[in-house]
């Protein structure tokens, strides 16, 4: 694929980092791709998930995004951030030729992953929705959930992000400890703190559920069995995505016209938008144009 756009993801900073175990002594990063055909000139994305064995149970069960064996771009194969990548061409995913690569590139990885979490997080149509972080995907899935109708709280640290949230239409924006005013029906965690875990828990109605959009985390906290856990509240950890989560989200977000807010640097410049993102500079997502 000739590349057009990569976004900025922060498991691109836990790959640089160290956090998740290096799998090669050299690797490219990046794993929202957008680009074409280097021979057809077709548009495809290309997201984390790099491919599956296929075999495996989990994966004959149609848990792919669970595979034993699953191939992750930008961390066991090189990504995009470079002129060129390799793809396997059936996790490559149809994109249109409008909108701008850079419009498209953060849908492919915090679009689609924040779309599942809601989906793991069982979120139903008027439920009372809390976002704890608002950074690249946090953005997005308020999209979603303003469609089906649900009530949105956002918890989340950095003023610029309180104010986007605000603007974004939450019904109330907190700190990014802070417990909104009412009972939550579904919350999605997208900071990489356990502390953070645990205020959402604490915000969760009885049969609630957080589930926790994180490839990494700090730690979880010691915390109150009793207050917190009991009554049917349950915790849910967000695992890569699906090829249907991907075709779903896409479709959705064409349909009901999702435009990410972006921050757009040159690949020579691919240093700073990871420190950017690092650093919570960054009002929406990161993205790296060729």
């Amino acid at each position: 694929m000739r590349v057009e756009a990569c976004g900025v993801c922060r498991t691109d900073l836990h790959i640089v980092a160290g956090e998740l175990k290096p799998l090669h002594d050299v690797i490219v990063p990046g794993h929202q791709i957008v680009g074409r055909d280097a021979k057809t000139g077709v548009r495809y994305g290309v997201s984390w998930m790099g491919g599956v064995d296929g075999t495996c149970e989990l994966c004959r069960k149609g848990l792919e995004n669970l595979c034993d064996h699953p191939t992750f771009t930008g961390y066991s194969v090189n990504g995009g951030y470079a002129e060129y990548a390799l793809a396997r061409a059936d996790f490559c995913i149809p994109l249109p030729d409008a909108p701008a690569a850079l419009e498209l590139a953060p849908l492919l990885c915090a679009g689609i992953i924040g779309f599942r979490s809601l989906r793991v997080a069982g979120v139903e149509r008027g439920d009372r929705v809390g976002l704890f972080g608002f950074g690249a995907s946090a953005h997005l899935a308020i999209e979603v959930l303003k469609h089906w109708n649900c009530e949105v709280y956002v918890s989340t640290r950095g003023e610029s992000h309180r104010k986007l949230a605000r603007e974004m239409g939450a019904v109330w924006v907190g700190g990014a400890l802070d417990r909104p005013p009412q009972p939550l029906d579904r919350a999605v965690t997208f900071a990489p703190s356990g502390d953070v875990v645990v205020a959402a828990l604490a915000s969760l109605r009885k049969g609630g559920v957080v589930a926790i959009n994180a490839i990494h985390l700090d730690r979880i906290p010691q915390f109150d069995y009793d207050s917190l856990l009991w009554g049917e509240r349950q915790m849910r950890s967000v695992a890569n995505m699906t090829r249907d989560d991907a075709r779903d989200f896409v479709n959705l977000a064409a349909a009901i016209g999702i435009r990410p807010r972006t921050s757009v640097f040159s690949l020579d410049r691919v240093n700073d938008a990871l420190a950017a993102v690092q650093g919570d500079a960054i009002d929406g997502a990161a993205v790296v144009a060729m």
